[in-house]
């Protein structure tokens, strides 16, 4: 079995670059929770739909491009977090408005908590308002 934190930079990589539930779900268990406290992300509340929501926002952001800044692994707790930067710019369709070819770069951090070897839950912990405001959205 692959160690939790194999599990999770697969899963964070298949997530990122857009690959939907489909290119993720061998990495979760099948009923994945996911939470945010974020207003994008209002009443996504499972790990199938906020896959499928960044597959989404590669449409929208074609451009949509990752930066690991850090990765670990709690074996205590039972879960890995990593920290990314996530880039992008708004050229393609789709979103609130008319694409409007601003950028941004916006910090986040998932942490992935692990039952059975698989992921179960996650959790974003992201400022969405300042990407939202750097893309030209509000």
């Amino acid at each position: 079995m692959p160690s939790m934190t194999a599990t999770a930079e697969a899963f964070f990589d298949a997530c990122e670059t857009g690959k939907g539930w489909e290119g993720c779900k061998a990495y979760c268990v099948a009923d994945a929770t996911f939470a945010a406290q974020a207003e994008p992300l209002e009443g996504v509340k499972t790990l199938e739909a906020y896959t499928d929501w960044m597959k989404g926002l590669m449409t929208i952001l074609p451009d949509g491009h990752y930066e690991v800044r850090s990765f670990a692994t709690d074996e205590a707790r039972n879960n890995v977090t990593a920290y990314g930067v996530f880039s992008g710019t708004h050229t393609g369709p789709g979103g609130p408005c008319a694409p409007t070819g601003r950028k941004t770069q916006s910090d986040y951090v998932y942490v992935m908590q692990f039952k059975d070897g698989k992921i179960g839950h996650m959790t974003k912990i992201w400022n969405a308002g300042v990407a939202l405001k750097e893309l030209g959205w509000l």
